[in-house]
This record gives C-alpha cells, sequence and structure tokens, in this order.
C-alpha cells in the first residue's frame, strides 16, 4: 500500500482509513440501486442517509495534494454528507496557514466552508471531526440546511476551491452562486461527471460555453473527476 501524502497525527490517518473502510464496504451493498447523485426520489434519498459513500481515497489525496500545492486557504465543500472529505480539506487549509504569517487575518478564522442539508449526516460529520481533534475542527464552519441559502451570505471573496459533491441538479445552481468569489484561478472539483453525466448535462455545458472563463479536464479517476480552473476575461 502506497503511503498516504497527507500530514496527520496517527489517530487521524487511522480514523480515515476506517471510514474509507466502511464506504467501500457500504458502496459495493448498494451496487445495484439507482446511479450515485442522480435519483431525486425520495425513497433512494432514504436508502442513502445513514450511508457514508465517500470521495474515493485517491480522489481525497489528489484533493489534499492540489490544496497544498496550491497553498489555498478559502475552500468551500458543497455536499459534505459524514465529513470524511471535509477532514482532508481542513488538514491541507491547516497546513497552508502555517506557512502564512502571523498578522495574516485568514489564519484567525475556519478555511473550510462545508454545507449539509441533512441533520443526521451533519451531526455525524462533527463527531468525525472531534474526533480528530482541533487543528480539524477549528478549520470547519458548517453551514446546516439547503445550501442555496446557507452559502448565499457570509463567504469572503477570493475563495481558492470549490468542490461539489452533491446531487446533480444543485451542482450548477451551486457554482453560479459562489462564481462570483471565486478569484482568478481558482478550482472547482466535481465528482463523478463520467458515470453521472446525464446528470451533469447542464454545468459540463457552462463550463464549455464560449467565453466562459472556465477550462475543464476530466481526470481519469473512477466515475470521472473533473478539474475545472476559472479564469475570466477582465
Amino acid at each position: 500500500m502506497a503511503r498516504s501524502p497527507v500530514e496527520a497525527p496517527q489517530h487521524v490517518l487511522d480514523l480515515l482509513n476506517k471510514l474509507h473502510k466502511l464506504s467501500i464496504e457500504q458502496e459495493a451493498r448498494l451496487k445495484g440501486d439507482k446511479p450515485r447523485f442522480v435519483s431525486t426520489d425520495s425513497s433512494f434519498d432514504d436508502l442513502m442517509r445513514d450511508k457514508l459513500i465517500a470521495l474515493d481515497e485517491d480522489k481525497c489525496h489528489f484533493i489534499y495534494q492540489l490544496i497544498r500545492t496550491t497553498g489555498a486557504t478559502n475552500v468551500i465543500e458543497a455536499g459534505t454528507s459524514f465529513g470524511i472529505s471535509t477532514i482532508y480539506l481542513a488538514l491541507a487549509v491547516g497546513e497552508n496557514k502555517k506557512s502564512l504569517n502571523s498578522g495574516d487575518g485568514r489564519k484567525s478564522k475556519p478555511g473550510v466552508i462545508a454545507t449539509e442539508n441533512e441533520p443526521s449526516k451533519a451531526a455525524k460529520a462533527r463527531q468525525h471531526w472531534a474526533e480528530c481533534g482541533p487543528e480539524v475542527e477549528a478549520e470547519i464552519d458548517l453551514r446546516e440546511g439547503n445550501l442555496l441559502e446557507t452559502l448565499a451570505t457570509n463567504v469572503a471573496q477570493d475563495v481558492d476551491l470549490l468542490l461539489l459533491d452533491i446531487w446533480t441538479p444543485l451542482a450548477l445552481p451551486t457554482l453560479k452562486l459562489v462564481q462570483s468569489k471565486l478569484r482568478p484561478g481558482a478550482v472547482i472539483l466535481v465528482d463523478h461527471t463520467l458515470t453521472a453525466a446525464d446528470g451533469y448535462k447542464e454545468l459540463l455545458a457552462y463550463f464549455e460555453a464560449p467565453n466562459s472563463g472556465f477550462h475543464s479536464l476530466t481526470l481519469p479517476y473512477s466515475g470521472g473527476l473533473e478539474m475545472t480552473v476559472y479564469n475570466p476575461r477582465k
């Protein structure tokens, strides 16, 4: 097994390893159900309510490394679920903040805005972050409720990275809501853009529109991971 690129205390690495294994087991049992993130059927929502189905570990490692190499300190996660991927975001942002001058105001506030609509998932996410300790907890501002409402205010300018890991119908409205806050060169990551291509059709068309300012690449991870860089024309 390759060594994890994540810099974190051993108890955090052990927790992540345990949660990823549990996620894989649950996802294997769900094979044959409706495609992930596409269905809006209420029975499917009920089925998924207590399932981890976390962002794949290799994708989490990539995102952690991407945040570290870009120096990102202002990250939004649309679709937190049980908070596993959020741990990686918080750890990476925290490491980046350590290299900032002590007078930089970004060091004193959470660097990750996390969003979750389901109260039971939000509660479980908080439990996982508490197990990690203050270096993770202190970096997360969890906003519970409809993200189109919770992200409408109190979002700082110069967002470095937006992770979209939500039901496909919410992806484009969320991007449009946050777009004015994205800094030039900001990165947008979208999971499962190959397996859920139909659901992401409008979002991908928005990226590809002439003069949109978005430049996309589908990375060869399981299901497809879209990496898009935002460089709007002035």
